[in-house]
Order: C-alpha cells, then structure tokens, then sequence
C-alpha cells in the first residue's frame, strides 16, 4: 500500500521540492500540498494521511497550532516537522503534542525519506543536532513533574481550564465553586510554581506539558 504524504509549508518553491523528492519514490503518494494552516486541517479533515511534513512557521495556524487541533480531533496522521529552525521550549511543545519527527531544514534529502520512512513504520526521528537540547529537556521535564507533583488535582484542573482561555466566571462555574476559592486556587497555583500571573502560567503550562 502506497505511503500517502501531505506537505505543508508557506513557500512554493519548497512545496516543489519536496513533491519531487517524495515523487522519486515509488511507493510514496503526495496528495495533499498546503500553503498555509487552514488548508493543511482541511487536507487531514477530508483524506487519509499517513505522515504530514509540516513546516513550523506558516500563516495561519503556525506547526504547533496544526499539532494542537490535530490532538483534539483526534487525527491519525504522523507529523514530521521540517523547519529551518526550532528553539528548545517550540521543541519540547512539539513532542508533548505528539509529534513523531523533527528534521533541520539543511539535511540531506535522503535523509528526509528516511524519517518520514521511519515516522510511518511507528519510529521517533529527531536531527543528531538536537541530542544535547533532548536531554536538557529531559532533564528539566523531569524537574517540572517534581514540581506539578505539588498541585492538586483540583489545581491541575484549573491549570488546564485557564490555558485553554476561561476567566474566573467560566471556571467557577463549571466546578460549582466560587469565583472567590478560584481566586485562592490561582493564588496557590502561582506560589507553587513561581509565575507570575496568567500569562506566565500558560506559557509555563505549555512549556511543561501540564495542559
């Protein structure tokens, strides 16, 4: 059965590219090349995808974004990331949303076909460039765990709810509690993890994996 692809990036040129790379193998299938998020979610919406190659910046809904809905729906594609660059905190998002390949830009194209091989055969591939960021993110995943240990789980539950955008109203009113103990539940929250405020809570949130 042929490996069916979805490409994904803003630039043409690369899209022409890597069709012609994918289109040099014989059991490979590209059916689906996007320019931006909303025709990459409407590509995995309406046809079967094995592996996705995604590049992380696009207008739109950027690569994290696209791997955030394609985890709340549900969608069975394997991701591969292909970016020219990644930071380590858009790394260690990436692989809390699941995704099952990271590769540089400037790698060899057989090495490409490698790793989407790899990813579709149920195989983690991230570039050799990435061993000391892995297990720095290891390192201080670890310590976050430690950390997160240290809520409740009435308070990991309103972590969660405030990163996905409720207010105070919204969160007392599905947990039948006052706005007054969500006030207090934050209050814990940001002591024990050392934020500041909301913004600095979603971003540790999503940095550590704890939505």
């Amino acid at each position: 059965m042929a490996l069916r692809i979805a490409l994904a990036d803003d630039h043409p040129i690369v899209l022409d590219g890597l069709a012609q790379l994918f289109g040099l193998e014989e059991d490979f299938v590209v059916v689906a090349r996007c320019r931006n998020g909303e025709e990459t979610l409407r590509a995995l919406r309406g046809d079967r995808i094995d592996v996705l190659v995604l590049d992380l910046r696009m207008p739109g809904n950027d690569g994290l974004a696209i791997l955030t809905t394609l985890r709340a729906e549900g969608i069975p594609a394997r991701v591969l990331i292909l970016t020219a660059a990644i930071d380590d905190d858009q790394l260690a998002r990436a692989l809390h949303l699941g995704v099952s390949g990271v590769v540089l830009k400037e790698t060899a194209p057989r090495l490409l076909v490698q790793a989407v091989r790899a990813v579709h055969a149920g195989g983690i591939w991230l570039d050799e460039s990435f061993g000391r960021s892995l297990d720095q993110l290891l390192r201080r995943g670890a310590a976050a765990r430690d950390e997160a240990v240290n809520l409740t789980k009435r308070e990991l539950e309103i972590v969660r709810m405030a990163e996905s955008g409720l207010r105070n109203r919204s969160i007392a009113e599905q947990l039948r509690i006052s706005e007054a103990t969500v006030k207090i539940h934050f209050h814990n929250i940001y002591q024990k993890l050392k934020v500041n405020g909301r913004l600095e809570l979603a971003a540790y949130a999503r940095r550590h994996g704890l939505t």
